[in-house]
């Protein structure tokens, strides 16, 4: 059983809408499966990342080519990440180092000669945002030798637009432009990618904020969470390893559609929605997708079909028997 598992950035998700708060439906849904797909914002949270230990890290650009049969993901023991940073102080290379010891990954740090700039914004409730320098950091690390590429720069919100979010919640206002940078990214160099911003927290913040949103007052970067990711990232095979073929479902977050949703209908993957799951979005329900209220009917659901066991005759009342004349 391969499943794949995806919470959209940058639309307020109820779980996994913040930094990191989806590791635990992920954790859940990992029991389920012999192979979880995911991509780095489900499990993404500054020096926290239990992402299960049969799932595969994908960027969100990347996971979509594979989602539409354009590539297959190889399973790798351990990549060579390098960490590209605007400058490397103190805080990149203490997170880098503290990296390899605890998790025995191979990095190193290459300082960007045009800096990556991130501008975060929100467009129709929906967080967004501009990425410049992004051209000339493909250019620069294109000859180097690496399998998968961690970016750790700052990106740019209005603080009043920071603060307000630590204070009430909401739309996270920098998971779009994350999002967009690495999309542009990943798809110029074909390998493993994840942002993790630097110089995040608000050093005046002392308050308890909400639980979900606790892990991002924790540190001032965000480069641990993604180096755990990419080291054993998968990396894109035109032919060889897990393809689209060997997905047996998707679930998805209420209210959502796009790339990920079109290709599993394309596909005849089954789409399990969990309701709980909301988002600003308010895309109709869709007639061909499997709504459950939680992600715990969720997993249960997911359990029932690697049994190959049809839901309909555990529930109560079961429906007649159908016969056809």
């Amino acid at each position: 059983m391969n499943i794949v598992m995806i919470i959209p950035t940058g639309i307020g998700c109820e779980i996994g809408g913040h930094c990191g708060d989806g590791q635990v439906a992920a954790r859940l849904l990992g029991q389920c499966c012999d192979t979880l797909v995911l991509h780095p914002n489900v499990v993404n949270a500054s020096d926290l990342n239990e992402m299960p230990h049969n799932s595969l890290y994908v960027e969100g650009s990347q996971l979509d080519m594979f989602l539409q049969g354009k590539t297959c993901l190889q399973k790798v023991h351990s990549n060579k990440i390098l960490v590209v940073v605007n400058k490397a102080d103190y805080q990149s290379i203490n997170a880098v180092s503290a990296a390899r010891i605890s998790l025995g990954i191979n990095a190193e740090i290459l300082e960007l000669k045009t800096p990556l700039k991130m501008f975060a914004k929100f467009e129709n409730q929906i967080a967004t945002g501009d990425v410049e320098g992004w051209e000339e950091l493909v250019e620069q690390v294109l000859p180097l030798e690496f399998d998968a590429l961690a970016i750790a720069t700052p990106i740019t919100v209005d603080k009043d637009t920071m603060t307000k979010y630590f204070e009430t919640g909401g739309v996270n206002p920098v998971g779009g432009v994350e999002a967009k940078a690495s999309k542009l990214i990943a798809r110029k160099i074909g390998k493993p990618v994840a942002h993790g911003p630097v110089d995040y927290a608000l050093n005046e913040l002392k308050e308890i904020v909400d639980p979900r949103i606790a892990v991002e007052t924790i540190t001032e970067n965000f480069i641990h969470c993604i180096l755990k990711g990419l080291h054993k990232a998968p990396r894109l095979n035109a032919k060889k390893g897990l393809s689209i073929d060997d997905i047996d479902c998707m679930v998805s977050p209420y209210g959502c559609f796009g790339p990920p949703h079109e290709a599993c209908l394309k596909a005849g993957i089954p789409i399990i929605v969990v309701k709980e799951n909301r988002s600003v979005l308010n895309i109709p329900e869709h007639d061909k997708f499997i709504y459950v209220e939680n992600y715990l009917e969720a997993a249960g659901l997911i359990m029932a079909m690697r049994a190959g066991i049809e839901p309909s005759t555990i529930r109560r009342p079961i429906p007649p028997t159908v016969v056809r004349k």
